[in-house]
This record gives C-alpha cells, sequence and structure tokens, in this order.
C-alpha cells in the first residue's frame, strides 16, 4: 500500500537529515513512515502509489480552498509568464498591504517577508528597538517559529519529538526570554513584577495551535493587553496560524483585542512561502530605511506569493466563513457522537476550521502541562487506522486539523465513519 513511500523515504534519508525539510513530516511520533505525495485537487490529495485521502491538514493551514483551486493557480501562472522575481518593487505589494490592512483590526502598516519564522522574529527585533528594552514573554507550549529567541519550551515539532530545548541556543539569548504559562494571567503579571523596567514584548498565539488547539480563557487576551499598557510593553499577537483562518480579520476579530504588532503566514501566500508583521505605524515606522531597525529579504514581497495570497484574500469575501462553520461543525458533532457510543477518553476543541482530537482524561486542555499528559500512543493508533481508510491528518497529536471549504458531504461522511471505526479498533 505504500511500498513507492517507504523506498522514496529510505532514499531521502541519504541527502536530507532525517529524510525531511521540516520534523513533524517524519511521522516519528505516530511511529510511522512519512507518505510522499504527488498531487492534490479539491479536498483530496493522491500519494506515489496513488492511494487517495482527504485532506484534514490544508498544508498545515494555507489552502483554505482546497488545492489547486484554479483562481489561484491562474493568478500563479499569469504572474510568472512576465517572470518569477525581480529583487525590486512591484505594485502588486502595495495592493496586498491595502488589503491586509482593510482586514486586521490592528495593522496600520505591513511588512511583507519570506516565512512565519522571519515574520516573529523581525517582529521581536522590531519591538526591542522600539521600547529599548531587551527582554521577551513567550508562553510554554506556543510556538513562534525556530529563531533561537523562541525555541524554549516550544510546542509544535519540538515537543512532538521530545525536544522543548534546542542545542545551539546559546544561554545569553535564553536568558531574555522568559516563560509564562498560557492561559494564567498571575504567571505573567509575576514575570512583569520582577522584570518591570526590561520586558520588551509579549508573543503569544491568541488561540494556541501548536500544542492541540488550545483556546484562551475568557478574560486572558484583555489582561495581556492591560499588563502591556501597564508596563510599556509590546503586545504582539502571532497569527500566523489564525490569520485569516478563524476570521477576516483573524483571532483579534474574534475576541476584540487589539495588540501592537501582528504576525501573519500561511494563508497570505495562497500556499507560496511567505510571511508578514504589522501594526502600529509609530512602531513599524521605525524599521528601515524610514528608522533604524534593520530587516531586509532579497524574496520579500515575491511577485508570485503576492499575486497568490491576494487572490486568496479577495475570495474570503464571499460567505466562506459560513461554509468553513458549516463543514467544521457537522465534522465535530459527528465525532462528539462517536466519541460518545465508543466511550473513548477523548474530546474535540475547535475554533471555526481549526480543531484537534485530544486523547485525554481531562475535560479541556488549557496548557502546556495539559497537553504534556496526552495519550499520544493512543494517537499515533488512530492515525494509523484513519491514513488506511483514505483521511489524512496532522502526524502529531500536538498539531491540528485545518479543514478546507473544498470538503463535501461525502467527504463528511466519510470523515465521521472513519473516524467511529478508529476509535472502535482502539477498543
Amino acid at each position: 500500500m505504500y511500498k513507492k513511500s517507504i523506498n522514496a523515504f529510505s532514499e531521502a534519508k541519504k541527502f536530507i537529515p532525517g529524510g525531511v525539510n521540516s520534523p513533524v513530516r517524519a511521522f516519528k511520533s505516530v511511529d510511522s513512515t512519512p507518505v510522499f505525495f504527488e498531487k492534490g485537487k479539491g479536498s483530496k490529495m493522491i500519494d506515489i502509489d496513488k492511494n487517495e485521502y482527504i485532506d484534514c491538514v490544508s498544508s498545515w493551514g494555507p489552502l483554505i480552498f482546497g488545492h489547486a483551486n484554479e483562481n489561484i493557480i491562474n493568478s500563479i501562472i499569469e504572474t510568472s509568464k512576465n517572470g518569477t522575481t525581480y529583487g525590486a518593487s512591484t505594485e502588486i505589494e502595495t495592493l496586498i498591504a491595502k488589503k491586509i490592512i482593510d482586514m486586521v483590526p490592528s495593522v496600520e502598516k505591513v511588512r511583507m517577508v519570506n516565512s512565519g519564522t522571519e515574520a516573529t522574529m523581525s517582529a521581536i527585533r522590531l519591538a526591542r528597538g522600539y521600547t529599548n528594552k531587551e527582554k521577551i514573554i513567550k508562553f510554554s507550549g506556543n510556538y513562534h517559529g525556530h529563531g533561537d529567541s523562541f525555541l524554549i519550551k516550544a510546542g509544535s515539532g519540538a515537543v512532538t519529538l521530545g525536544l522543548p530545548d534546542s542545542p545551539g541556543v546559546t544561554k545569553n539569548i535564553a536568558k531574555d526570554t522568559l516563560i509564562a504559562n498560557f492561559n494564567n494571567i498571575e504567571s505573567v503579571e509575576k514575570l512583569f513584577n520582577d522584570n518591570s523596567k526590561n520586558i520588551a514584548a509579549v508573543i503569544v498565539e491568541p488561540i494556541a495551535g501548536n500544542m492541540g488547539l488550545v483556546k484562551p480563557q475568557k478574560t486572558f487576551l484583555q489582561e495581556l493587553r492591560n499588563l502591556c499598557n501597564k508596563f510599556k510593553s509590546v503586545l504582539i499577537f502571532d497569527e500566523v496560524m489564525t490569520g485569516f483562518r478563524v476570521a477576516a480579520g483573524g483571532a483579534q476579530e474574534l475576541y476584540g483585542v487589539h495588540p501592537d504588532l501582528t504576525t501573519l503566514g500561511k494563508i497570505i501566500g495562497g500556499g507560496l512561502p511567505v510571511g508578514a508583521y504589522g501594526g502600529k505605524k509609530e512602531i513599524m515606522n521605525l524599521l528601515a530605511p524610514e528608522g533604524p531597525v534593520y530587516q531586509a529579504g532579497t524574496l520579500s514581497g515575491n511577485p508570485l506569493a503576492m499575486s497568490a495570497g491576494l487572490s486568496v484574500l479577495n475570495l474570503l469575501e464571499n460567505k466562506v466563513y459560513e461554509k468553513l462553520e458549516y463543514i467544521s461543525k457537522k465534522i465535530e458533532d459527528g465525532w462528539n457522537e462517536n466519541i460518545i457510543e465508543t466511550k473513548t477518553k477523548a474530546h474535540i476543541a475547535r475554533v471555526g476550521s481549526m480543531m484537534t482530537l485530544f486523547f485525554s482524561d481531562k475535560n479541556q486542555i488549557n496548557n502546556y502541562n495539559d497537553a504534556l499528559e496526552l495519550n499520544t500512543k493512543q494517537y499515533a493508533k488512530y492515525f494509523k487506522s484513519m491514513l488506511n481508510m483514505g483521511v489524512y491528518l496532522p502526524p502529531s497529536q500536538y498539531e491540528c486539523l485545518f479543514l478546507s471549504t473544498a470538503i463535501d458531504d461525502d467527504d463528511i461522511d466519510h470523515l465521521i465513519k472513519s473516524n467511529k471505526k478508529a476509535l472502535e479498533e482502539l477498543k
């Protein structure tokens, strides 16, 4: 069934560390061999062994309209006919900047970069330049890319592989990153009180998506906003995942809390490599060449990525979120019924089209410590059962499902039936 994928992985390991270019793709946490894909269309992906899957990962979020959407593909093709990169300015960079500013409540100016990691690294440098302070606060289990400052009690692949701290991060860098507990405002307040004059920024996933999906408790984000105001620190929302995914204006629109800076990625590239960070004019104007904080990139604002991203953002205006909610709720309701009927110790967390099925004795996952108690072995068995039934899920208990508008009612029925069978097989 997976013979070609097994052989492809053996070959890849000869030339690529671990055989993959991003660790979670190695399928280590689900005790399996990675699947190698050759194409996707709509809600489906086909691997090199010609197996077909309903895709519930959507390339970790960008493919909100599914694979090979004609509008997006055509925009890339038409743009590429004039060239792929110039290392110079194009008008489309301004068009997508205006669109982002129109849609995201807190963004007054925006700078395009090439990845979410680049966006978060640049945002904290800018926050330090703006405040003339050195330390940042991040949260256990939040993942902000692989910048040195962030690889301390990180979520996502780091916790998946049991590597919450990374060799290669120096002690001097690590000491400037203070760790708080997600959904625990007292832990943040203590760090502020102990370092009252030297905290440049608080960076947070407003909806955590890298220890599974963990929602912010009722007043948590507003209390972060209040503390940053009190201590004159910059509040950064990492909306690389949630931006344009949970709502047109991201999590900040959903919860009504506006950060000083926002980092973006995934959806704004339409499936091509992209990142962005934006916020208040007074902060963004410190960036070179207007100000002294330096950041540059040869491929920043790449015309192919800008064209693809702009086509996605333009498509988001047509009742997309209502459709995503219909699809996501129907799957959630069906899976919840299956959990009850099979008496499985599990529950679902969902915000819009982001969702995680947690295997846990707890009724709710609120933070990193809760996430560490998840039954990852059970998830691995569940993952392999679903894969064998033609459902592609995140190959880690600590990652979210990202659902697309391409999923139809037949797909939903298959997802619900497969889920029930997989849960029954766990017994």
